[in-house]
Protein backbone atom coordinates (compact mmCIF):
# COMPACT_ATOMS: atom_id res chain seq x y z
CA UNK A 1 0.00 0.00 0.00
CA UNK A 2 2.84 2.45 0.85
CA UNK A 3 4.28 1.86 -2.65
CA UNK A 4 1.00 2.91 -4.27
CA UNK A 5 0.48 5.94 -2.04
CA UNK A 6 4.03 7.15 -2.62
CA UNK A 7 3.73 6.80 -6.38
CA UNK A 8 0.30 8.46 -6.43
CA UNK A 9 1.52 11.61 -4.70
CA UNK A 10 4.74 11.70 -6.68
CA UNK A 11 2.86 11.57 -9.98
CA UNK A 12 0.39 14.18 -8.74
CA UNK A 13 3.07 16.59 -7.54
CA UNK A 14 5.38 16.31 -10.52
CA UNK A 15 3.05 15.17 -13.27
CA UNK A 16 0.77 18.24 -13.25
CA UNK A 17 -2.29 16.06 -12.61
CA UNK A 18 -5.59 17.98 -12.15
CA UNK A 19 -6.52 15.75 -9.19
CA UNK A 20 -4.20 17.95 -7.13
CA UNK A 21 -6.94 20.59 -7.11
CA UNK A 22 -8.97 18.38 -4.78
CA UNK A 23 -6.25 18.76 -2.15
CA UNK A 24 -5.98 22.55 -2.41
CA UNK A 25 -8.15 23.27 0.69
CA UNK A 26 -5.80 21.12 2.78
CA UNK A 27 -2.83 22.99 1.30
CA UNK A 28 -4.40 26.27 2.41
CA UNK A 29 -4.69 24.89 5.91
CA UNK A 30 -1.08 23.66 5.80
CA UNK A 31 0.04 27.08 4.56
CA UNK A 32 -1.76 28.76 7.47
CA UNK A 33 0.09 26.51 9.91
CA UNK A 34 3.40 27.36 8.21
CA UNK A 35 2.72 31.09 8.54
CA UNK A 36 1.62 30.81 12.16
CA UNK A 37 4.73 28.80 13.10
CA UNK A 38 6.96 31.43 11.49
CA UNK A 39 5.05 34.20 13.31
CA UNK A 40 5.20 32.46 16.70
CA UNK A 41 8.93 31.81 16.44
CA UNK A 42 9.53 35.35 15.19
CA UNK A 43 7.64 36.82 18.15
CA UNK A 44 9.33 34.50 20.63
CA UNK A 45 6.07 32.77 21.54
CA UNK A 46 7.69 29.46 20.64
CA UNK A 47 11.13 28.73 22.07
CA UNK A 48 14.09 28.90 19.71
CA UNK A 49 17.54 28.12 21.07
CA UNK A 50 20.84 29.65 20.01
CA UNK A 51 23.87 27.47 20.59
CA UNK A 52 27.33 28.61 21.62
CA UNK A 53 28.75 27.65 18.20
CA UNK A 54 27.69 28.47 14.62
CA UNK A 55 24.98 26.31 13.06
CA UNK A 56 24.72 25.47 9.36
CA UNK A 57 21.45 24.05 8.05
CA UNK A 58 21.47 21.95 4.88
CA UNK A 59 17.85 21.45 3.87
CA UNK A 60 15.20 21.97 1.25
CA UNK A 61 11.66 23.27 0.83
CA UNK A 62 10.34 20.17 -0.93
CA UNK A 63 9.52 16.66 0.19
CA UNK A 64 11.95 14.02 -0.97
CA UNK A 65 15.59 13.79 -1.90
CA UNK A 66 17.60 16.61 -3.44
CA UNK A 67 21.08 15.42 -2.47
CA UNK A 68 21.31 16.76 1.07
CA UNK A 69 23.40 13.94 2.51
CA UNK A 70 26.25 14.17 -0.05
CA UNK A 71 26.33 17.94 0.46
CA UNK A 72 26.48 17.56 4.25
CA UNK A 73 29.44 15.21 3.78
CA UNK A 74 31.12 17.70 1.45
CA UNK A 75 30.58 20.60 3.87
CA UNK A 76 31.94 18.53 6.77
CA UNK A 77 35.09 17.71 4.78
CA UNK A 78 35.50 21.38 3.83
CA UNK A 79 35.24 22.48 7.46
CA UNK A 80 37.68 19.84 8.68
CA UNK A 81 40.20 20.88 6.03
CA UNK A 82 39.81 24.49 7.20
CA UNK A 83 40.65 23.52 10.79
CA UNK A 84 37.18 23.32 12.32
CA UNK A 85 35.81 20.46 14.43
CA UNK A 86 32.31 19.96 13.02
CA UNK A 87 29.55 17.84 14.47
CA UNK A 88 26.52 16.65 12.52
CA UNK A 89 22.93 16.34 13.71
CA UNK A 90 20.06 14.64 11.93
CA UNK A 91 16.48 13.63 12.66
CA UNK A 92 17.31 9.92 12.50
CA UNK A 93 14.22 9.32 10.41
CA UNK A 94 13.09 5.71 10.58
CA UNK A 95 15.22 4.94 13.63
CA UNK A 96 13.58 2.96 16.41
CA UNK A 97 15.78 3.99 19.35
CA UNK A 98 13.90 4.30 22.63
CA UNK A 99 16.11 7.10 23.94
CA UNK A 100 17.21 10.28 22.19
CA UNK A 101 19.60 11.77 21.26
CA UNK A 102 21.62 8.84 19.96
CA UNK A 103 25.33 8.99 19.21
CA UNK A 104 25.98 7.42 15.81
CA UNK A 105 29.06 5.39 14.93
CA UNK A 106 30.15 3.66 11.77
CA UNK A 107 29.00 0.32 13.20
CA UNK A 108 25.64 1.61 14.50
CA UNK A 109 22.51 -0.28 13.49
CA UNK A 110 20.71 1.75 10.82
CA UNK A 111 17.42 0.34 12.08
CA UNK A 112 18.05 2.13 15.38
CA UNK A 113 19.56 5.45 14.25
CA UNK A 114 18.30 5.78 10.67
CA UNK A 115 19.95 5.09 7.32
CA UNK A 116 21.26 8.57 6.47
CA UNK A 117 22.84 9.05 9.91
CA UNK A 118 24.89 5.89 9.53
CA UNK A 119 26.16 7.05 6.14
CA UNK A 120 27.20 10.38 7.67
CA UNK A 121 29.10 8.64 10.45
CA UNK A 122 30.97 6.27 8.17
CA UNK A 123 31.77 8.83 5.48
CA UNK A 124 32.81 11.92 7.49
CA UNK A 125 34.70 10.70 10.55
CA UNK A 126 32.80 13.42 12.42
CA UNK A 127 30.74 13.06 15.60
CA UNK A 128 27.10 12.46 14.64
CA UNK A 129 24.01 12.58 16.84
CA UNK A 130 20.38 11.99 15.93
CA UNK A 131 17.06 12.71 17.53
CA UNK A 132 13.79 14.59 17.04
CA UNK A 133 15.14 17.49 19.14
CA UNK A 134 18.07 18.86 17.18
CA UNK A 135 18.97 21.30 19.97
CA UNK A 136 19.58 18.44 22.39
CA UNK A 137 21.50 16.47 19.76
CA UNK A 138 23.73 19.43 18.93
CA UNK A 139 24.38 20.28 22.57
CA UNK A 140 25.41 16.69 23.23
CA UNK A 141 28.02 16.94 20.47
CA UNK A 142 29.33 20.23 21.85
CA UNK A 143 29.55 18.84 25.39
CA UNK A 144 31.06 15.44 24.55
CA UNK A 145 33.21 16.19 21.52
CA UNK A 146 33.95 19.92 21.83
CA UNK A 147 32.56 20.57 18.36
CA UNK A 148 33.04 24.19 17.35
CA UNK A 149 30.47 24.19 14.52
CA UNK A 150 27.28 22.19 13.90
CA UNK A 151 25.89 20.98 10.57
CA UNK A 152 22.23 19.98 10.51
CA UNK A 153 21.25 17.41 7.90
CA UNK A 154 17.79 18.71 6.97
CA UNK A 155 15.98 20.90 9.49
CA UNK A 156 15.32 24.00 7.39
CA UNK A 157 11.84 24.04 8.97
CA UNK A 158 13.09 23.09 12.47
CA UNK A 159 12.97 26.65 13.85
CA UNK A 160 13.50 25.52 17.44
CA UNK A 161 17.21 25.50 16.51
CA UNK A 162 18.50 28.92 15.56
CA UNK A 163 20.88 28.95 12.64
CA UNK A 164 23.62 31.16 11.29
CA UNK A 165 23.74 29.85 7.71
CA UNK A 166 21.04 28.20 5.61
CA UNK A 167 21.88 26.13 2.54
CA UNK A 168 18.81 25.12 0.54
CA UNK A 169 19.01 22.39 -2.09
CA UNK A 170 16.90 22.34 -5.23
CA UNK A 171 16.32 19.47 -7.65
CA UNK A 172 17.37 20.84 -11.04
CA UNK A 173 15.10 18.40 -12.90
CA UNK A 174 11.90 18.45 -10.89
CA UNK A 175 12.29 21.88 -9.26
CA UNK A 176 9.13 22.59 -7.24
CA UNK A 177 6.68 20.33 -9.06
CA UNK A 178 3.26 21.93 -9.35
CA UNK A 179 4.37 24.58 -6.79
CA UNK A 180 1.58 23.76 -4.33
CA UNK A 181 2.12 23.28 -0.63
CA UNK A 182 1.51 19.88 0.95
CA UNK A 183 -0.52 17.79 0.35
CA UNK A 184 -1.55 19.12 -3.09
CA UNK A 185 2.10 19.67 -3.97
CA UNK A 186 5.57 18.80 -2.69
CA UNK A 187 6.35 22.10 -0.95
CA UNK A 188 7.00 22.26 2.79
CA UNK A 189 7.21 26.05 2.53
CA UNK A 190 6.43 28.52 -0.27
CA UNK A 191 9.05 29.03 -2.98
CA UNK A 192 9.48 32.58 -1.65
CA UNK A 193 11.24 31.02 1.37
CA UNK A 194 14.34 30.65 -0.82
CA UNK A 195 14.68 34.43 -0.85
CA UNK A 196 15.73 34.30 2.82
CA UNK A 197 18.38 31.53 2.69
CA UNK A 198 22.10 32.20 2.38
CA UNK A 199 22.93 29.74 -0.40
CA UNK A 200 20.87 27.88 -2.98
CA UNK A 201 22.53 24.73 -4.32
CA UNK A 202 21.05 23.08 -7.40
CA UNK A 203 21.44 19.36 -8.05
CA UNK A 204 21.44 19.58 -11.83
CA UNK A 205 21.13 22.52 -14.20
CA UNK A 206 21.56 25.61 -12.01
CA UNK A 207 20.13 29.09 -12.47
CA UNK A 208 22.30 32.19 -12.15
CA UNK A 209 21.52 32.64 -8.45
CA UNK A 210 22.33 29.00 -7.61
CA UNK A 211 25.53 27.08 -6.98
CA UNK A 212 25.74 23.91 -9.10
CA UNK A 213 26.03 20.48 -7.51
CA UNK A 214 27.35 17.51 -9.45
CA UNK A 215 27.55 13.98 -8.13
CA UNK A 216 30.24 11.42 -8.85
CA UNK A 217 30.04 7.66 -8.44
CA UNK A 218 32.01 5.50 -10.85
CA UNK A 219 32.26 2.21 -8.99
CA UNK A 220 30.17 -0.43 -7.26
CA UNK A 221 31.15 -1.99 -3.93
CA UNK A 222 30.11 -5.46 -2.81
CA UNK A 223 27.93 -5.34 0.33
CA UNK A 224 29.36 -8.44 1.99
CA UNK A 225 32.99 -7.60 1.20
CA UNK A 226 33.77 -3.92 0.66
CA UNK A 227 37.29 -4.74 -0.52
CA UNK A 228 35.70 -5.97 -3.74
CA UNK A 229 34.98 -3.12 -6.12
CA UNK A 230 34.18 -2.87 -9.80
CA UNK A 231 34.00 0.03 -12.24
CA UNK A 232 30.45 0.68 -13.42
CA UNK A 233 31.65 0.69 -17.01
CA UNK A 234 32.75 -2.93 -16.53
CA UNK A 235 29.10 -3.84 -15.95
CA UNK A 236 27.86 -2.21 -19.14
CA UNK A 237 27.52 -5.55 -20.92
CA UNK A 238 25.74 -7.23 -18.00
CA UNK A 239 21.98 -6.81 -17.44
CA UNK A 240 21.43 -5.70 -13.82
CA UNK A 241 18.73 -5.13 -11.29
CA UNK A 242 18.76 -1.67 -9.71
CA UNK A 243 16.75 -0.75 -6.64
CA UNK A 244 16.32 2.60 -4.94
CA UNK A 245 14.32 3.79 -1.96
CA UNK A 246 14.80 7.53 -2.42
CA UNK A 247 12.77 10.67 -2.71
CA UNK A 248 13.68 10.75 -6.41
CA UNK A 249 14.77 7.21 -7.40
CA UNK A 250 14.89 8.00 -11.12
CA UNK A 251 18.02 10.06 -10.48
CA UNK A 252 19.88 6.90 -9.38
CA UNK A 253 18.74 4.92 -12.40
CA UNK A 254 19.74 7.75 -14.73
CA UNK A 255 23.17 7.83 -13.08
CA UNK A 256 23.70 4.13 -13.83
CA UNK A 257 22.58 4.50 -17.42
CA UNK A 258 25.22 7.20 -17.98
CA UNK A 259 27.78 4.40 -17.68
CA UNK A 260 26.00 2.27 -20.28
CA UNK A 261 24.29 -0.08 -17.83
CA UNK A 262 21.14 -1.93 -18.79
CA UNK A 263 19.06 -1.93 -15.61
CA UNK A 264 15.72 -3.31 -14.53
CA UNK A 265 14.50 -0.65 -12.12
CA UNK A 266 12.82 -1.48 -8.81
CA UNK A 267 11.35 1.57 -7.06
CA UNK A 268 10.64 1.71 -3.33
CA UNK A 269 9.40 4.52 -1.07
CA UNK A 270 11.92 6.76 0.69
CA UNK A 271 13.28 5.18 3.92
CA UNK A 272 11.77 1.83 2.95
CA UNK A 273 12.40 -1.12 5.30
CA UNK A 274 13.53 -3.95 3.06
CA UNK A 275 12.94 -7.67 3.48
CA UNK A 276 14.80 -10.56 1.87
CA UNK A 277 12.22 -10.91 -0.90
CA UNK A 278 12.61 -7.23 -1.87
CA UNK A 279 16.28 -7.53 -2.82
CA UNK A 280 16.53 -11.11 -4.11
CA UNK A 281 15.42 -12.06 -7.60
CA UNK A 282 15.11 -15.40 -9.36
CA UNK A 283 18.16 -14.97 -11.56
CA UNK A 284 21.91 -14.42 -11.38
CA UNK A 285 21.95 -10.76 -12.39
CA UNK A 286 23.92 -8.31 -10.22
CA UNK A 287 21.76 -6.16 -7.93
CA UNK A 288 22.84 -2.52 -7.63
CA UNK A 289 21.53 -0.17 -4.96
CA UNK A 290 22.27 3.18 -3.34
CA UNK A 291 24.45 3.47 -0.26
CA UNK A 292 21.36 4.59 1.65
CA UNK A 293 19.69 1.29 0.81
CA UNK A 294 22.84 -0.73 1.40
CA UNK A 295 23.18 0.19 5.08
CA UNK A 296 19.79 -1.46 5.62
CA UNK A 297 20.42 -4.52 3.46
CA UNK A 298 23.96 -5.67 4.34
CA UNK A 299 22.81 -8.29 6.84
CA UNK A 300 20.69 -10.05 4.20
CA UNK A 301 22.93 -9.52 1.17
CA UNK A 302 24.81 -12.11 -0.85
CA UNK A 303 27.46 -12.20 -3.61
CA UNK A 304 25.18 -10.49 -6.14
CA UNK A 305 24.52 -7.31 -4.13
CA UNK A 306 26.51 -4.13 -4.80
CA UNK A 307 26.06 -0.50 -3.83
CA UNK A 308 27.14 2.67 -5.64
CA UNK A 309 28.50 5.38 -3.32
CA UNK A 310 27.84 8.94 -4.48
CA UNK A 311 30.12 11.88 -3.78
CA UNK A 312 29.17 15.55 -4.12
CA UNK A 313 31.29 17.83 -6.24
CA UNK A 314 30.93 21.53 -5.47
CA UNK A 315 32.64 24.53 -7.00
CA UNK A 316 35.58 26.28 -5.36
CA UNK A 317 33.50 29.47 -5.48
CA UNK A 318 30.89 27.95 -3.20
CA UNK A 319 33.50 26.66 -0.74
CA UNK A 320 35.22 30.04 -0.49
CA UNK A 321 31.90 31.87 -0.07
CA UNK A 322 30.80 29.49 2.70
CA UNK A 323 34.11 29.72 4.59
CA UNK A 324 34.08 33.50 4.26
CA UNK A 325 30.62 33.74 5.80
CA UNK A 326 31.59 31.41 8.63
CA UNK A 327 34.66 33.54 9.33
CA UNK A 328 32.49 36.65 9.52
CA UNK A 329 30.23 34.92 12.03
CA UNK A 330 33.04 33.60 14.24
CA UNK A 331 34.88 36.95 14.18
CA UNK A 332 31.72 38.95 14.56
Amino acid sequence: MSHKISRFFDSMWYGQRPIALLFIPFSWLFGLVVKLRALFYGKGWLTSTRLSVPVIIVGNITVGGTGKTPVVIWVAELLRSAGYSPGIVSRGYGGIASNWPQQVREDSDSRVVGDEAKILARRTDCPVAVGPNRVESAQALIDRHQCDIIISDDGLQHYALQRDIEIALVDGERRYGNRYLLPAGPLREPVSRLETVDFIVCNGLANTNEYPLKVEGKEAIKLIDESQRVELTDLSSTPCHALAGLGNPSRFFSHLKKFGLSVEAHIFPDHFKYTQSDINFNDEKPVLMTEKDAVKCTFMANERHWYVPIKAKMTEKFGLALLSQIKEITNG
